[in-house]
């Protein structure tokens, strides 16, 4: 064996050897015991690498020990046994014991049968591992994709628990809980995906690049909204100081061994070689880094698929042309691209690539990225593989011994609803976008009995407020109006309080003045539903207990006495005597008020409840006729004032007219002057 082929062999066992030994994180949820009283409580369990986990969900079921194939390794139909649910019967959990078969298979045998979950219990005491799947065969590949149940690791301990409880006849229920296995600390979701240019590894590939074009709508309306925060990571290795001018690192390497990837056809005499992959990566990561600069991270996403579709490797398009038209067509900085990328044959080192291979390295809660694809999501890793949620795939490494070189391979699949699902479950709740409460992703809990929640129905309007988990029943809201109370059986409407709105305002001048004017008067709450309270009309009058002030009580008005919720009867002043007592008065009730009138013709004051004049009636008569003389007199002196006013005023103006006139004329009764007369 030559020096270039020893070389080789080293140095993939220095990548499986960095693999092997790498940070792996077992990402677990909650498994709840509910009975028997024994062993009730909350145990951890560890989500299996496939299979269906309901991020952000909850799953009940009963927990059933088959008597026979306890191993899960054969098909229940063999031992006629089945897990099918019937009517009225909570979903079948199946405890299996671990070993003889793939965990896989355990799953895909126990679903076929009928079960919801799987739960595999350790055989041993150690720590929770994280089920995977196995190194893919063409046999396995068949079932792998479409198993859809959730499964779960278990320790011994509880394992044996559960079998002890079983085998005294005791019914075992359970919960799997979902919902803390994504940290969802705020309002906006922070996501990575590792991920290839590679188009040549098969069906793994293909599959990668259709969850790309399926993805990017709901990436880029999740990215311009605000609502999420995307990086895209590219994975790459190097090669060892001692190898770095050995032929096979040179054809899979850049700047001098740094930065290298897998032949993409697992041979080295033909098509592409790994350092063409590590160029086209470093190509997208320096299109994320200029796009992101400009404020528009969600075009890196056109660039990707329109590079898959444009210039795939089949077609010998693979090239930095192709590359660059597309970079043109989407209006981004080719200079910038170009600047970013550096020089690939150089000798130094790339700090895009370099801050990339730092990434690799596992924090927090997140353990080393080795695999691809690979999603974290508020850095937690993604799991999970099958037809509807499809979690990370390990980064299976097989050995090709073409030519006596030894090559690299690296499989995952990803699935839109199940990556929208996990990153739906990473929002606090009541903060999730429109996207993740669509009926695709989301049950809505209010549209069944309102979800238990208070609700006025006249109004329509409803403490009942849909999550991705679940409702919440919060009193809401509604047109500047905040109800409060408990959410569930009741909801009182209450204004903005006036001092508070003068506060803010003077806080925060920048606020509009109409957060004022509505805060005092606009938008009150006897506008919805009337507050509430009672409210009647008869003929052109309408009356209400609801007043628009501070406050959320309801008062009968004056007129009516009650509780002001649901009732407000008439008061019937007349019969009470309180009102209309003099001894001239007249009193009739009538809704809501009453009428007061005097005998003879005489005029009620309602202020002083008296009719006046209500001694004498000619002493009446006689300051009604006085009354009229008066106006009589005021009328003829005003038109003998106006005519006195007229004729001064004419008298004024021909006198001014004539003066005017004798200025430029003789008049008649004027003498002509004498004297002599000279023609011109």
């Amino acid at each position: 064996m030559n020096q270039g082929k020893l070389g080789f062999l080293i140095l993939s066992f220095l990548l499986i050897w960095t693999l092997a030994y790498g940070r792996f994180v077992v990402e677990k949820n909650n498994l709840k015991v509910t009975s028997p009283d024994s062993i009730k409580g909350i145990y951890e369990c560890a989500i299996g690498n496939f299979g269906v986990p309901q991020y952000g969900g909850t799953l009940v079921g009963t927990v059933v020990y088959p008597k026979s194939n306890q191993k899960g390794c054969k098909s229940y139909s063999d031992f006629d046994i089945s897990f099918k649910s019937k009517a009225g019967r909570l979903p079948t959990f199946v405890l299996i014991d671990r070993g003889d078969c793939f965990f896989t298979l355990k799953a895909w045998i126990a679903q076929q049968a009928g079960a919801a979950a799987i739960l595999v219990a350790d055989n041993k005491a150690e720590p929770l591992i994280t089920m995977d799947t196995p190194e893919e065969d063409k046999s396995d590949a068949d079932y792998l994709q479409n198993i859809t149940i959730p499964s779960a690791l278990i320790t011994k301990s509880l394992g044996d628990s559960l079998k002890s409880a079983l085998s005294k006849g005791e019914m075992v229920n359970m919960k799997l809980d979902w919902t803390e296995s994504v940290p969802h600390p705020d309002e906006r979701v922070e996501y990575e995906l590792w991920t290839n240019s590679n188009d040549q590894c098969g069906q793994k590939c293909d599959t990668q690049i259709e969850f790309l074009k399926n993805f990017k709508g709901a990436a880029q309306i999740l990215e311009k909204g605000g609502h999420t925060q995307f990086t895209p990571h590219y994975i790459t290795w190097y090669c060892p100081e001692a190898f770095t001018l050995s032929k096979q690192c040179k054809s899979q390497c850049i700047n001098r061994g740094r930065y290298c990837a897998p032949d993409p056809e697992q041979d080295f005499t033909k098509g592409y070689d790994g350092k063409d992959v590590v160029v086209q990566n470093l190509r997208q990561a320096c299109v994320y880094r200029v796009v992101n600069e400009t404020g528009k991270p969600w075009v890196w996403w056109d660039y990707v698929t329109d590079f898959a579709i444009r210039c795939p490797m089949k077609d010998k398009k693979y090239t930095k042309e192709c590359a660059d038209e597309i970079i043109k067509s989407l209006d981004i900085d080719l200079k910038k691209v170009d600047k970013c990328i550096g020089d690939p044959d150089a000798d130094v080192e790339n700090p895009i690539l370099k801050a990339e291979q730092e990434s690799q390295i596992g924090k927090g809660s997140r353990g080393d990225v080795t695999i691809l694809p690979t999603l974290v999501v508020n850095n937690r890793q993604y799991r999970g593989i099958g037809e509807h949620i499809l979690f990370l795939q390990h980064l299976t490494l097989f050995f090709f011994f073409a030519n006596s070189n030894i090559f690299f391979m690296s499989l995952g699949k990803l699935e839109k609803g199940a990556v929208l699902k996990a990153m739906c479950s990473g929002f606090q709740e009541s903060t999730e976008p429109a996207i993740c409460l669509t009926e695709d992703l989301n049950t809505n809990e209010c549209l069944e009995n309102n979800g238990g929640c208070w609700q006025d129905k006249a109004s329509n309007i409803t403490a009942c407020r849909d999550t991705y988990r679940g409702r919440l029943c919060e009193c809401p809201t509604v047109q500047g109006v905040k109800f409060s109370g408990d959410g569930y059986t009741h909801c009182k409407g209450r204004l903005v309080h006036l001092p508070v709105a003068l506060h803010i305002l003077c806080v925060r001048p920048t606020l509009n003045v109409v957060f004022l004017f509505l805060a005092a008067s606009g938008a009150l709450h006897c506008g919805i539903n009337n507050g509430g309270c009672w409210r009647e009309t008869r003929g052109s009058y309408t009356y209400s207990a609801c007043v628009d002030d501070h406050s959320s009580d309801c008062k009968c008005p004056l007129g009516f006495k009650g509780d002001g919720v649901k009732s407000c009867e008439d008061v019937d002043e007349c019969k009470e005597k309180t009102v209309c007592q003099c001894a001239d008065c007249k009193c009739k009730n009538t809704w809501g008020s009453y009428e007061c009138s005097c005998k003879n013709g005489l005029l009620y004051m309602r202020e002083h409840d008296t009719c006046i004049g209500s001694s004498k009636v000619g002493t009446t008569k006689l300051s009604w006729g006085f009354l009229w003389i008066l106006i009589i007199g005021v009328g003829v002196a005003g038109l003998a004032g106006y005519a006195v006013y007229k004729y001064r005023i004419r008298s004024y103006m021909d006198a001014e007219i004539r003066g005017i006139m004798a200025q430029y004329m003789p008049l008649e009764s004027q003498p002509t002057p004498s004297g002599p007369h000279m023609d011109i």
